[in-house]
């Protein structure tokens, strides 16, 4: 069973989007898996609990891999589709791009404060596609 959900983001920052993938979800268990279709944002299974972690992550990650316009990475070339570009390439190749998750009669098999999210690495809002594969047990 498979589908694409289309998450639109606002910006850099974490877009939850577990309550999308729970409603599609069938009873009967089985693996997730999830895979975004963009190669400047990322997925992330992370605390949904307090959003002051959102925006730490966030924070740090802009701090890690600033905008190809701060001197440090003033050796990348790859800079013509916007300062946010290549330094959002470089953050989805330090998270993850995919998911794996157990589902147990139709329930994701995620801890008490976990929740999943689209990392969105450019500046402006996306509409991001995330592909959902769902294999239940034989």
């Amino acid at each position: 069973m498979q589908t694409t959900f289309t998450i639109q983001t606002r910006g850099p920052g974490l877009t939850e989007f577990t309550r999308e993938v729970a409603a599609w979800l069938p009873d009967a268990s089985g693996l997730l898996t999830l895979m975004i279709r963009h190669t400047s944002a990322s997925l992330l299974i992370q605390e949904n609990a307090d959003p002051e972690v959102r925006t730490d992550l966030t924070e740090w990650l802009h701090r890690t891999v600033p905008p190809s316009t701060d001197p440090s990475l003033s050796y990348l070339t790859h800079t013509y589709e916007g300062p946010d570009d290549m330094p959002g390439h470089i953050k989805a190749m330090l998270l993850p791009v995919s998911l794996q998750i157990p589902v147990t009669g139709g329930r994701m098999r995620l801890g008490t404060w976990q929740g999943l999210y689209v990392v969105e690495h450019r500046t402006r809002p996306q509409a991001r596609e995330v592909a959902a594969h769902f294999a239940a047990d034989a």
